[in-house]
Parts: structure tokens; C-alpha cells; sequence
């Protein structure tokens, strides 16, 4: 049951990044940048949508630790667009 769950998790995020890049190539805003945080998003809506009620599976606890460097990723995307907005000098 549980590989038959991690299967539906896998694919699910497979097909919400492809539907991400269809989208960005459309709107002609395809940048590393913007794909990894709709790919982001994408993975903690999927992890929070397939989460169990009662036990929690040894693959999902990994999760984590993916989610942990997803948001470090994210930190650092937004910190670097928040320097390249501020005008010369204020740091």
C-alpha cells in the first residue's frame, strides 16, 4: 500500500512541475528561479494534500529534510532579490 502511495506522491509532483514549466514557457517567464519555487509550492501542497490521518510511513518522515532545504533554497532566492532591489548603500 505504501509504494502504491509514494507512486501517486511521485507522480503528482512529476506532473505539477511540468505543469509548472508549460505555464512559465507560456507566460515567457521561465527562470531557474520561478521554477524552483512553484516546484516548492507544488511540493508542499502535494505533502500536505497525501498526508495520512494515522501512522506516518518511514518514507514520508525523509520529507523533512527535503522540505528543510526547499525553504533554505527559498530563503535564499528571496534574500537575493530583496538585495537586488535595495538602492546602492543602504547595506
Amino acid at each position: 500500500m505504501t509504494s502504491q502511495q509514494r507512486q501517486r506522491f511521485i507522480i503528482g509532483q512529476v506532473v505539477w512541475m511540468l505543469l509548472g514549466i508549460l505555464s512559465l514557457t507560456l507566460l515567457e517567464a521561465l527562470s531557474l528561479e520561478l521554477f524552483f519555487v512553484i516546484s516548492l509550492i507544488g511540493f508542499l501542497v502535494i505533502v500536505e494534500l497525501t498526508a495520512p490521518f494515522a501512522v506516518t510511513p518511514h518514507w514520508r518522515r525523509r520529507l523533512r529534510w527535503i522540505i528543510l532545504l526547499g525553504l533554505i533554497g527559498f530563503g535564499y532566492i528571496v534574500i537575493r532579490r530583496v538585495l537586488a532591489i535595495l538602492p546602492e548603500g543602504v547595506l
